[in-house]
Formats: structure tokens, C-alpha cells, sequence
């Protein structure tokens, strides 16, 4: 069974059992719903919970678990991923992607068709994500997921064609 990350429990939030969520999935309010499924990663076997109370509190989503009402049941999970099955995930237009999806695509140069090296590693930012690509024998190259820049993405190749910006 695939597992796909969706955020990490930072800490607990009061003495009633929630913790605090920095989400890292693009639709934070619809994997984190009252009686969602999630899994949180631990040794030495993940624990499927389910959501019991969800809000927004500041930059965190706060979180309780069925089952799970106090501090003492929770905070053994501090700095733990939670995760949701590939069965959960939702359908995207043909324009989106998962990060999991692009994280390992060769970047190929659309001037050249020089291989440049392979996304490590996406940031999301708030104008648009940007791509880690780990080139060979050169410092990493930072690239913005714009149409511009991007011109072409192949999963089935594993492959996205790519202009480089002038900076680079």
C-alpha cells in the first residue's frame, strides 16, 4: 500500500488530545475533514486514525483523533508524518501534479535535449513551486514551475523538457 504525505504533527495543542498540523499537501481542507482517515508513520507500524475535530488555528490546522480525547494519548506523535492511502488521493486536470509524480523526473534542457539532472526536491512558494533539480558536477538549479519554464512534463518517460532561464 502507497503512502503519500500530507503534513506533520508539530506539537499538541492543549490538554484535550489535539495536535498541531503544518500541512503539506495542496488541499489541506480536503484531507483534513471530520472523519477522514489518515496514517500516522511510527515504529514499528503506522496507526490508521480518524479525524474527530478539525480547525484552523493560525499558519497550523489543529487536529484531534477518534479514540484519542487526551494530551497523554497524542504527544508520543510529536514530529510524525501523517499520511493518506493512494485510494484517498484526489483526481487532478492534466495540467497538476503530485509531487511524488515529479520528484525523480529527469530535466531534460528544450534547446540542447541535454540531460541537466533529476528533481529532488519541489518548495512551495507563493507565487508558484519551485523545482530542486540536482544537476551533474554543478550546484543545484533552482527552477520555477511556470509555463514558460516548463514545457513539457512525460510520467510515463519520466522526463520534463525544460528552458532554462538566462541567469542559469
Amino acid at each position: 500500500m502507497s503512502l503519500y504525505k500530507v503534513g506533520k504533527i508539530v506539537n499538541t495543542h492543549g490538554i484535550r488530545g489535539e495536535v498541531r498540523v503544518v500541512p503539506t499537501t495542496d488541499f489541506p481542507m480536503e484531507r483534513f475533514k471530520k472523519n477522514n482517515k489518515l496514517v500516522i508513520v511510527a515504529k514499528p507500524s503506522n496507526i490508521e486514525v480518524q479525524i474527530a475535530t478539525v480547525r484552523e488555528h493560525k499558519q497550523f490546522i489543529l487536529v484531534s483523533f477518534v479514540n484519542m480525547q487526551n494530551i497523554n494519548d497524542v504527544e508520543q506523535y510529536k514530529g510524525y508524518e501523517l499520511m493518506v492511502t493512494e485510494d484517498l488521493q484526489q483526481d487532478l486536470s492534466n495540467d497538476e501534479f503530485y509531487y511524488h509524480d515529479i520528484i525523480g523526473l529527469q530535466i531534460i534542457d528544450n534547446a540542447t535535449q541535454e540531460i541537466i539532472g533529476k528533481v529532488s526536491e519541489i518548495l512551495p512558494m507563493p507565487a508558484n513551486d519551485v523545482w530542486v533539480i540536482k544537476a551533474k558536477g554543478h550546484d543545484d538549479i533552482l527552477l520555477p514551475f511556470i509555463e514558460d519554464v516548463v514545457v513539457e512534463v512525460n510520467l510515463e518517460q519520466g522526463l520534463a523538457k525544460v528552458n532554462l532561464l538566462e541567469e542559469i
